[in-house]
């Protein structure tokens, strides 16, 4: 799948919004990529796993028998890349405010996971499921995304894929431009700010 047939998944769906954004990171933006709403027909959410399952190493792909998505946003894209790997899927959650398995999913010592997310901005969140994934036993061997908006800078340890990279500007709050500075921000994400 091409960068423009992503995109017009996401505008289709009306994901792709603009206005003034707080993003999970802490950061501003003047764009914000609605994943739940790109996710929410089944048969789109399909297509957009099924494309980034095709994007991994095949050599990874392979090695894959689990996906681990943090909850909220990865939890419905974890779900159809398990469907799309052909491998049981759950999620991570901060019920205490750090990542952790519960609903009785658990992993076996060894097994090769795959981390997925719907967006990542600097990778914090990923990277916190990962430590959450490895606490529980599991070997995290790759990462993956729909959207990488951190302009390549988003760091894991691990390969990383992402089906498109996007980039708008990000802003922190002491730096807004003014036509950011004039408008409230609105904050649709699920991550409490620290």
């Amino acid at each position: 799948m091409q960068d423009d047939a992503v995109l017009a998944e996401f505008r289709a769906s009306k994901a792709l919004l603009e206005g003034h954004f707080l993003l999970s990171s802490g950061r501003h933006s003047a764009h914000y990529l609605q994943c739940a709403r790109v996710l929410m027909n089944p048969e789109r959410a399909a297509r957009l796993a099924t494309a980034l399952a095709a994007k991994l190493p095949h050599d990874l792909r392979r090695q894959i028998n689990k996906v681990v998505a943090p909850a909220m946003g990865g939890v419905i894209i974890g779900h159809e890349m398990g469907r799309a790997l052909q491998v049981d899927a759950m999620f991570v959650e901060r019920p205490e405010g750090t990542f952790e398995l519960r609903r009785g999913f658990s992993l076996e010592p060894g097994d090769k996971v795959l981390m997925v997310e719907d967006v990542v901005t600097t990778g914090k969140s990923s990277r916190e499921a990962i430590v959450a994934i490895e606490a529980a036993g599991g070997e995290v061997i790759a990462a993956a995304a729909l959207v990488d908006r951190s302009a390549g800078t988003a760091e894991f340890g691990v390969p990383f894929t992402a089906l498109v990279a996007l980039t708008f500007p990000t802003y922190a709050a002491d730096e807004l431009p003014p036509e950011l500075a004039a408008q409230p921000a609105i904050k649709p994400g699920s991550r409490v700010q620290p």
